[in-house]
């Protein structure tokens, strides 16, 4: 009997069974940023921000909706949805007895190995998912979180329009700091929206040191996300954009501000956090060189945040404010954070080169700090779905990734479905986990190939949520990507319900061929 077999028998198995998994109930979820350019705006207006969610009733319509489907998905789970409520009373009972109770029979929880340990014995690395907005409060959530995975991605806390309150069409207020020995005007900054979920964290890991999580930072610098106000004098998208001079002084304002306090020597949080992207998604689709301020004709650089292009490059007209960036982060950063370069659709050949070519400069630029750049990773977002790519293409971009920046990580990993999937249709659910299952192994194999080899050093895994009824794939932008035709999504490792599916196994089985 295969492991994941075990699984769907829980959900037809005797009372005690439906109370163990409930007790145990875990679950990760998370909105992202990736997929396509336009796609990362999506984090923000979908599961993120609570205050985009009220304003979105059709959203949330559609996530409800989601969710709902999704919980029809397993026609095991079906048969036994009717009488789950009456038994839970005498479930609930059971299973406190059992907490009491020595017992010859192991708990079938036992059963299912914790992934981090298995990934640790496999590739020797970090293994994590993301969370964002109310997730960590989800108690199955944060079961699934805490047992499965070592470290943690915040989806939207980290970036610029977070930091900035959300405040995207005007700026919060200003007020005056001292640069290099000069006095600047700057925008308000607030930290509250990843304070939130990092006292959580750092209060998790002083009660359970066996089952600490750290936190990659993400992101400095994005074209998208960030207020269009941040590129204008005096903070105002109606006045004039400032030269490439001032905005150097408002960067490394920035990355010197959020650098300091999360990781600086007297936050409180500087040893939560093992790294940080300091540039995402600069690399265009269509060109497969710099994002440039025309990578999407149709939308206007007047829009509060873009999807697709980029002010930093009207201000700069070039690359140089992706190195400063690298610079900037070497200059604040302690030592023992990793720096990263990250971004999507990383296995087109075409795409591939110009990011080579962006890692190439970054890396050539490598000094001291306060002098020149540092750069630890190459973030392969890992946004893919389960037809593609092959596992040749994503084997060749490891190792040419790993020529230049000889560590890769897979960022934000999920998978998109196929367009027959149906998820109130048992049999396309079954079918289409069977697709995730295989895409995943032939994906983690190419993955294990190419460190064996010696091309590339993997140094992280990271899941883009961890249920599927949490995934930024479930929800519709209205700047493009995410879910643009309403159908349901099941990219993660664990269904709608909490439970391990077919794919989880294949990071679970340490041994396999």
């Amino acid at each position: 009997m295969k492991k994941y077999d075990l699984i769907k028998r829980r959900k037809i198995g005797a009372a005690v069974l439906l109370a163990t998994a409930a007790i145990i109930g875990a679950g990760c979820g998370q909105s992202s940023t990736g997929g396509t350019t336009e796609t990362n705006i999506a984090d923000e207006n979908t599961a993120t921000s609570e205050e985009s969610d009220k304003k979105d009733e059709s959203l949330e319509e559609f996530a409800e909706n989601a969710s709902n489907m999704e919980e029809g998905t397993t026609e095991d789970a079906d048969n036994i949805e009717g009488s789950a409520e009456t038994d839970n009373k005498e479930e609930t009972e059971e299973a406190d007895t059992a907490d009491t109770e020595e017992t010859d029979t192991e708990s079938e929880e036992d059963t299912i190995p914790a992934l981090k340990d298995s990934v640790e014995k496999t590739m020797g690395c970090r293994f994590g998912c993301a969370i964002t907005g109310q997730e960590p409060w989800d108690i199955e959530n944060w079961n699934i979180v805490t047992k499965h995975f070592n470290c943690v991605t915040l989806g939207n806390e980290l970036k610029p329009d977070s930091l900035f309150g959300y405040s995207n069409a005007k700026c919060p207020g200003t007020e005056e700091v001292e640069l290099n020995g000069e006095t600047i005007t700057v925008p308000v900054l607030s930290f509250k929206n990843p304070e939130k979920i990092l006292d959580k964290i750092l209060k998790w890991n002083e009660t359970h040191p066996d089952q600490s999580l750290q936190v990659r930072g993400h992101v400095l610098l994005w074209h998208s996300q960030t207020p269009e106000w941040f590129f204008h004098e005096d903070y105002d998208k109606e006045k004039p954009y400032v030269t490439a001079e001032v905005m150097d002084k408002r960067q490394e304002w920035y990355i010197k501000s959020v650098l300091e306090h999360f990781v600086g020597e007297d936050s409180k949080y500087k040893d939560l956090f093992y790294g940080w992207d300091v540039v995402n998604e600069a690399i265009s689709d269509s060109t497969g060189t710099y994002r440039t301020d025309t990578e999407r004709p149709d939308e206007d650089l007047s829009q509060d945040t873009h999807g697709g292009n980029s002010s930093w490059w009207h201000v700069y007209q070039d690359e140089s404010f992706i190195i400063n960036a690298f610079k900037y982060a070497n200059k604040y950063a302690p030592e023992s954070l990793e720096l990263y370069y990250n971004d999507y659709n990383e296995c087109d050949t075409k795409k591939r080169g110009g990011i080579i070519k962006l890692l190439e400069a970054v890396k050539a630029e490598e000094g001291a700090p306060g002098e020149g750049t540092r750069l630890t990773a190459m973030g392969m977002q890992g946004h893919y779905s389960v037809s593609g790519p092959s596992s040749t293409e994503f084997e060749n971009a490891i190792k040419a990734y790993g020529e230049v920046a000889q560590n890769i990580q897979i960022t934000e990993w999920d998978l998109s479905a196929s367009d027959q999937y149906d998820s109130s249709d048992p049999e396309s659910v079954d079918a289409e986990y069977e697709k995730m299952r295989k895409q995943y192994n032939l994906l983690y194999y190419a993955l294990k190939s190419a460190q064996n080899s010696g091309a590339a050093k993997v140094t992280g895994m990271t899941f883009w949520g961890t249920i599927d009824k949490y995934s930024w794939l479930q929800f519709r932008s209205n700047v493009g990507g995410g879910n643009k035709t309403g159908q349901s999504q099941c990219p993660l490792l664990f269904d709608s319900k909490y439970e391990p599916k077919p794919c989880f196994w294949v990071f679970a089985e340490t041994d396999a061929e």
